[in-house]
C-alpha cells in the first residue's frame, strides 16, 4: 500500500509515523517546516516567550519568597537564539524519527491530481505519486483583515511576533480570544504597555465568565489597557506608531499593532476538486469520525479539517487515520471526540478546561453538580506565592460521573490532564476524591473539588 500525505505537520506527521511503522510505503510531503508552522513558528515560540516572560516576572516577585528584591532584564537577541534553537531541534528530532521509520520525505507543493495521484513541485521539477491513500493536512494561516496589512515593522502579523525585531514601547492586540490574550500576556510580562481590543463585553467571549474575570483582573492590574465593546475597523500607520481606530469612535495609539483574529485553512492549490473531494464555504474539508472526506480513501485533518484547532488534535487525528488506513476500523468508544478534548491558555494565571462547560450546560436546561475551591487554600500554592485561581468540576449529580472542569492558575494546563482522563474514562467524582495525592500539592484542589 502507497499512502501519501501532503503536509508534516502534527497531523501529517503522526499518520506518516504510524503508518510507516506497521509496514505502510509512506511518502510526505512538505514545503515548508517538518513539524508544521503553525506549531513551530507559532505554538513553540509563543510558548518559549511566555516561558522567558514568566521566569522575568516570577524574578520581579522574588522578594515575596524570602529573597532580595533582583532584577532580569531582557536579552532579545538571546531570546530569538533560545526560539530558533528549540525549534531546529524540534524539527530535527522529528525529521530523525520519521527517517528512523522508512518515511520518504519530499520538500516541495504537493497537489492532488486525480483521487489516486499527487503530483509534488520539487526544486528539481514535478514528480507523480501514485496512492493508495491521501492524507491532505495543510494547515493554515493567519487570518488577515482588509483594514490593515501586517508590514513586518508597525503592523504585525503572529508569526511576525516571536520576537518581532524591535520590542514594542506599547503593543496594540486586536483579537481576545486565546491567541489575543496570550500575545497580552507575553508582552506585558517582557515589560511592554499593552492595549487590547475586545470586541465583546469580556475578553475570552468563549470561555467561563468566571475564568475571563480571573484573567481580566490579571490584566489590569498589571496596567493592562481594555477597549471593551470595541470593534477594530482601521489602522494608521505614522513615524512614531500607529493609531488603531474603532467602529465606535474611539481609537488606541500604540508603537505597535499585533493582528489575533483567526486563521484561515490552507486548501488553495491542492487540487482537491479533481480528486472529488468537497470543501465548504470558509474552505474546510468536512470529515467523518474517521476523518474521510466524501472519496473514501483520501482523508483530511488538523486545521483543514475544521475541528478544533489544536496541535494535540491533530496529532489524535494522525493515529487514529493511520490505524484506519491499516484497515483497523475503530469501534464506537474509540472515534474522536473532540468535545472532550482538554486545551489550555498559557496566560498568567493559566486556563484549562474539558468538556462540559457550566454556561453551556445552563444553555441546554442540563442538570449538573458544580464544585469549586480556590487555590488560596492551597498550601502548596501559598508555598509558590501565586494563590491566584479555581479548580471547578462539573458532574452528573445522578452519576457523579465527571462530565468537565475548568482550572485558573499555576500549573493548569498540567492539571487538566487528571480531568481530561477522568471525562474520557468516564469516572466519577468520587473517583478523584478517593485518590490519595501528594501533599502539598496543587493536584489537590481537584480532589477537594471532587469530593
Amino acid at each position: 500500500m502507497r499512502f501519501v500525505v501532503i503536509g508534516g505537520g502534527p497531523a501529517g506527521s503522526n499518520a506518516a509515523m504510524h503508518a510507516a511503522r506497521a509496514g505502510v510505503d509512506v511518502t510526505l510531503v512538505e514545503r515548508d517546516i517538518i513539524g508544521g508552522a503553525a506549531n513551530l513558528r507559532d505554538c513553540i515560540p509563543s510558548k518559549a516567550m511566555i516561558a522567558t516572560g514568566g521566569a522575568m516576572a516570577f524574578v520581579d516577585r522574588s522578594s515575596g519568597m524570602g529573597l532580595d528584591p533582583i532584577q532580569g532584564h531582557l536579552d532579545l537577541p538571546g531570546l530569538r537564539h533560545r526560539i530558533d534553537s528549540i525549534v531546529t531541534r524540534l524539527e530535527d528530532g522529528l525529521v530523525s524519527i520519521l527517517r528512523s521509520q522508512g518515511v520518504e520525505m519530499v520538500a516541495g507543493e504537493g497537489r492532488l491530481d486525480g483521487p489516486h495521484h499527487v503530483v509534488v513541485e520539487t526544486e528539481g521539477g514535478a514528480r507523480r505519486v501514485a496512492a493508495d491513500a491521501v492524507l491532505v493536512a495543510t494547515g493554515s494561516r493567519p487570518r488577515v483583515p482588509d483594514w490593515a496589512r501586517p508590514d513586518g515593522e508597525r503592523v504585525l502579523s503572529t508569526r511576525q511576533a516571536y520576537p518581532p525585531a524591535v520590542l514594542p514601547e506599547h503593543l496594540v492586540v486586536v483579537g481576545s480570544g486565546v491567541t489575543g490574550v496570550e500575545f497580552v500576556h507575553m508582552f506585558a510580562s517582557l515589560g511592554c504597555e499593552v492595549t487590547l481590543i475586545v470586541s465583546r463585553q469580556q475578553v475570552l467571549p468563549r470561555k467561563d465568565p468566571e475564568v475571563a474575570a480571573v484573567l481580566e483582573e490579571d490584566f489590569l492590574r498589571r496596567g493592562v489597557r481594555l477597549l471593551k465593546g470595541a470593534r477594530a475597523v482601521g489602522v494608521e500607520i505614522g513615524v512614531g506608531g500607529v493609531v488603531v481606530h474603532c467602529d465606535d469612535g474611539r481609537a488606541a495609539a500604540g508603537s505597535h499593532m499585533l493582528l489575533a483574529v483567526g486563521s484561515l485553512p490552507n486548501f488553495e492549490g491542492l487540487g482537491l476538486e479533481s480528486a472529488g473531494v468537497v470543501v465548504d464555504d470558509a474552505g474546510y474539508v468536512p470529515i467523518n469520525h474517521h476523518c474521510q472526506t466524501n472519496v473514501p480513501h483520501i482523508y483530511a485533518a488538523g486545521d483543514l479539517s475544521g475541528k478544533l484547532p489544536l496541535s494535540s488534535v491533530a496529532s489524535m487525528q494522525g493515529r487514529k487515520i493511520a490505524q484506519h488506513v491499516l484497515g483497523g476500523h475503530s469501534v464506537a468508544h474509540r472515534h474522536l471526540n473532540y468535545d472532550k478534548a482538554a486545551s489550555a491558555i498559557f496566560t498568567e494565571p493559566e486556563i484549562a478546561d474539558v468538556g462540559l462547560a457550566e454556561a453551556d450546560a445552563f444553555a441546554e436546561g442540563r442538570k449538573i453538580r458544580v464544585t469549586k475551591v480556590p487555590f488560596a487554600a492551597s498550601a502548596k500554592a501559598l508555598i509558590n506565592d501565586d494563590p491566584r485561581g479555581f479548580v471547578k468540576i462539573i458532574s452528573d449529580p445522578a452519576t457523579g460521573v465527571v462530565l468537565g472542569g475548568s482550572i485558573v492558575g499555576q500549573n493548569a494546563a498540567e492539571l487538566i490532564s487528571v480531568l481530561a482522563v477522568a471525562v474520557t474514562a468516564g469516572l466519577r467524582a468520587s473517583d478523584i476524591a478517593e485518590s490519595i495525592l501528594v501533599h502539598p500539592a496543587l493536584a489537590e484542589a481537584l480532589a477537594e473539588a471532587a469530593d
